[in-house]
């Protein structure tokens, strides 16, 4: 299997759009509109270093389709970064907010460094230049391009980027939509740190609750009691292990790049970060044993596995290893096309990236409109909603003359909080995603796998979006 090219990430993403692209009925020249990045735009800045040498920094954004207003996309800091991933990454992007009717055109950032060699003012200074460099060509604003963490940046550096801009653009009274994933003090909003994994979560529930697909799999319903595989401990997989553990999954191994461990009881995800923030390796857990190699626990006997690490970890070659029954890609592109042949030969099914991981962009669309809108979720009807409950409940006690018990009257009365309606907008969101995907698959049985069927589903919408709106001019 190995004798062939490999695939850029791109082409990667363009094999897979050309696959479902057949079983759709736009034009070839509409088809291609679709495909094409728009505008990318790379760059090259001076930093100053905290030794006073002068580095050049290179970095890249790309807008891949403004078929809706903003773009939306994460910006990377890794070495690994070049105008191929972050063209693949954008265009990923696009898909993914249609197939969760998210109304955002597809966007993506990188810089090409390594944040583990840089001081954290060496970073701000990274994070601001670039920022600045993106006001300059207008490839940032809350009604141009949204960016938002991804691989090697969190909240602070979106804290940075947000202040940047209000800084060059004073008096621009919606500053803090130019950017997502900002800390909740700064316009940011409740729950958009477990968002992705959370959506990885629900995406997989819901599949596990669809009794034709776990009939086919021989598996039984629901998510409980499944084993489960992640790799990857950072942000997306730590969560995603919590939420499988919490619904009563076992997550039998972790993995990450220095090694892997496994117990057939189940691991503590949280117990295991700690564990390897002390030691520094997720090596030597107590209870559970080491693996020889990392990629080892991706062949691990298991029912679900959730690669939430980088692209391209399981290929031709690793694939026919593969044990699982659910593979739930929660990175971006964990698969390569070869990858894909072989799991629709053998009946492994493949929950695709561009919509599985798409809670973050859900829930950074929530905190778009808050910052929009200026107004926290819930602080308007939270009170109301309690007290219209209590009053209900008065009511009923009165008639029956029977208590509720504390507990239920606790939860019976909650009014909502904004992590409640966060976390709400964004089951709803993956639930109707997940339906809408496995619908256009059961309609076309020609269609070979869910990632086509999800494809079909991004194409249509942009399709549509073009021919209602024409092409101007």
């Amino acid at each position: 299997m190995s004798d062939h090219k490999p695939y850029s990430f791109f082409q990667s993403v363009e094999r897979s759009f050309d696959k479902a692209a057949k079983f759709t009925k736009w034009e070839k020249g509409l088809l291609e509109q679709i495909k094409a990045c728009n505008s990318i735009y790379s760059m090259r800045f001076p930093v100053k270093m905290d030794d006073g040498r002068i580095e050049v920094i290179e970095a890249y954004r790309v807008q891949h389709s403004q078929h809706k207003s903003p773009c939306k996309g994460g910006i990377r800091f890794s070495e690994e970064v070049n105008q191929d991933e972050v063209m693949a990454l954008a265009s990923l992007m696009t898909y993914k907010c249609a197939i969760v009717n998210v109304p955002f055109g597809g966007g993506k950032g990188g810089i090409k460094i390594n944040p583990r060699n840089h001081s954290a003012y060496e970073l701000e200074k990274i994070t601001r230049r670039y920022t600045a460099e993106l006001v300059k060509k207008n490839f940032i604003g809350p009604g141009i391009d949204v960016p938002a963490p991804d691989y090697g940046t969190g909240e602070r550096e979106m804290a940075w980027i947000v202040d940047t801009y209000a800084s060059l653009k004073p008096g621009e009274i919606d500053a803090a939509g130019c950017v997502t994933g900002k800390p909740v003090t700064q316009g940011g909003v409740r729950g958009r740190k477990e968002a992705t994994g959370l959506g990885v979560f629900y995406g997989i529930r819901e599949v596990c609750n669809m009794p034709d697909v776990m009939k086919k799999l021989g598996l039984s319903i629901g998510v409980e009691g499944k084993t489960v595989v992640v790799q990857g401990l950072g942000n997306v997989g730590y969560h995603s292990a919590k939420f499988f553990r919490e619904a009563g999954s076992k997550v039998v191994s972790i993995a990450e790049y220095e090694g892997a461990i496994f117990n057939a009881d189940g691991l503590n995800e949280e117990e295991v970060f700690q564990h390897r923030k002390k030691t520094g390796s997720i090596l030597n857990f107590p209870g559970a044993t080491n693996l020889a190699k990392s990629t080892d626990a991706l062949e691990l006997e298991c029912d679900i596995l959730i690669p939430a690490a980088l692209e391209n970890v399981i290929n031709g070659d690793n694939a026919p290893r593969v044990k699982a029954k659910i593979i739930g890609e929660a990175a971006n592109g964990p698969l390569t096309p070869e990858a894909d042949e072989i799991f629709a030969a053998k009946g492994t099914l493949v929950v695709p990236d561009m919509y599985l991981n798409a809670g973050g962009v859900t829930v950074s669309y929530f905190e778009w409109l808050k910052n929009l809108s200026h107004v926290r979720y819930g602080r308007m009807e939270k009170r109301f909603t309690e007290n219209m409950n209590n009053h209900i409940l008065g009511q009923i006690e009165e008639l029956t003359g029977k208590q509720v018990s504390g507990k239920e009257r606790s939860f019976i009365l909650h009014g909502p909080e904004e992590v409640d309606l966060v976390h709400s907008g964004l089951e709803e969101t993956m639930i109707t995603a997940t339906r809408e995907i496995m619908e256009i698959w059961k309609n076309n049985p020609e269609i070979p796998d869910m990632r086509t069927a999800a494809y079909v589903c991004a194409i249509n919408k942009v399709g549509t979006s073009y021919a209602e709106l024409g092409i101007f001019p």
